[in-house]
């Protein structure tokens, strides 16, 4: 019965909040899409990290390392560990020496500038790849915010609306009101229901992001060490 008669009062509605009703609509889609969407990535992602941190501590030579990186190049981790062994393989073909050496010898001839190449290279690549996790969130916390006031928007006109027929039928009891009042109300109600969901999902995601940024620090950590190891040592 109420959904019969919530259905009713968004059909007798006017256009102008039909149209924002509609792109209420269109925003709690896009909000729902891009949080599963993020979910299911995050998800994923998470284990493939920590995946990679346990293959990365069990590396016991540079081409276990370059072997387990391509295999998984299209994972996150994969990416990560594939650019930054492409900067060590620049770095080191500097230093060549003569044929048959190992990247250990070779290693004991990087400078300390080499070093610091070598270590801006994990920290960019870390940091292009959190800022990219970091994409459509802003979308959940602007629709947070905006749903309301497009809501508002929509109640403040409905009940514009709303007077400008009381006026025009002389008449201010309670049957001529209160279809009015209800339809100019839809609104503001829409717009909670998109505000809320997103911005419980907005800061959800923030926090899966931080989990997730956590352990992929330990994997950068954990590649820089193990580089050290195998090739300076």
């Amino acid at each position: 019965m109420f959904g019969n008669a919530l259905w009713q009062l968004v059909m007798s509605a006017d256009t102008i909040s039909k149209l924002v009703l509609f792109v209420l609509l269109v925003m709690s889609v896009v909000c729902w899409t891009i949080f599963f969407y993020k979910f299911i990535l995050l998800r994923l992602k998470k284990q493939q990290v920590r995946d990679a941190l346990h293959k990365v501590r069990s590396a016991h030579t540079l081409p276990d390392l370059v072997n387990y990186a391509n295999a998984t190049s299209k994972t996150l981790p994969g990416y990560f560990l594939t650019q930054n062994l492409a900067l060590l393989r620049r770095v080191l073909e500097k230093h060549t020496g003569p044929a048959g050496e190992t990247p250990a010898q070779i290693g004991k001839s990087l400078t300390q500038r080499d070093w610091d190449t070598l270590e801006l290279g994990i920290q960019h690549s870390f940091g292009d790849i959190m800022f990219q996790e970091e994409s459509y969130l802003s979308v959940l916390f602007i629709s947070s915010g905006v749903a309301t006031l497009v809501g508002l928007f929509g109640t403040v006109w409905g009940l514009i609306h709303a007077f400008t027929r009381i006026a025009e039928k002389q008449s201010a009891d309670i049957a001529t009101v209160a279809p009015g009042i209800a339809e100019a109300l839809i609104t503001t109600m829409a717009g909670l229901i998109v505000a809320i969901p997103a911005y419980v999902m907005y800061h959800y995601l923030v926090a899966e992001n931080r989990r997730l940024e956590h352990e992929f620090s330990q994997l950068a950590e954990r590649y820089e060490l193990i580089i050290k190891r195998l090739v300076a040592s």
